[in-house]
């Protein structure tokens, strides 16, 4: 599974270029929309766009978010002062 910094990124990308190529039709946007929809669909495990966005807004959806990652490990880590054991 990808990160959840790299799918979101990869989905506002997608969404962005579908949006420019809808605009501009020209065959660079068109590249640049098949680069990002093949990466995408690697990242998901998936061969269609539809299906790779699905799986990406699920993972997403059900990631916790960077915040609150970092949240947890700092109330996890030990405070100063407080001695640390460490046993085998």
């Amino acid at each position: 599974m990808a990160h959840p910094a790299v799918l979101r990124d990869l989905v506002e990308r997608y969404e962005t270029l579908r949006a420019h190529h809808a605009e501009q039709g020209t065959d660079a946007s068109r590249r640049r929309l098949e680069d990002v929809t093949y990466t995408l669909c690697v990242s998901t495990g998936t061969r269609r766009p539809e299906d790779a966005l699905a799986v990406a807004r699920q993972q997403l959806a059900t990631a916790p978010r960077a915040a609150d990652a970092l949240r947890q490990m700092k109330d996890a880590a030990p405070t100063a002062g407080t001695e640390v054991q460490l046993t085998a």
